[in-house]
């Protein structure tokens, strides 16, 4: 997925989910160590991969994207829930996501 792409869906996505305009953005770029596991916990956000990514493989509990595993027949680049970040790689990587923070008023509307 694309910025542009991604900037695109998430209006429609937030739509869906009942939420019109209520949501903020923020561009997240991870720098991940050789090896280095990262968690992120996500459970009333989205995050989403705006980039192809080698070496690196994202697990949520809406689903996987690693490249390099040659079991799943679909990538998912929309993230939630634990998010685990994982880079294969000997050297440092890099991964892109936007964050989309749903902004609940107190009141309970949207």
């Amino acid at each position: 997925m694309t910025i542009n792409l991604a900037l695109e869906y998430i209006p429609r996505r937030m739509f869906e989910l009942g939420l019109g305009n209520n949501y903020h953005l923020r561009f997240r770029h991870f720098l991940l160590q050789p090896a280095e596991i990262r968690f992120i916990q996500s459970f009333n956000q989205m995050y989403l991969l705006v980039e192809e990514a080698a070496d690196i493989s994202v697990e949520s509990d809406f689903g996987l994207y690693d490249l390099s595993y040659g079991l799943t027949n679909e990538m998912q680049y929309e993230h939630q829930g634990i998010i685990t970040i994982t880079n294969h790689s000997g050297l440092n990587n890099h991964v892109r996501f936007i964050q989309v923070i749903p902004n609940y008023n107190t009141n309970g509307n949207n």
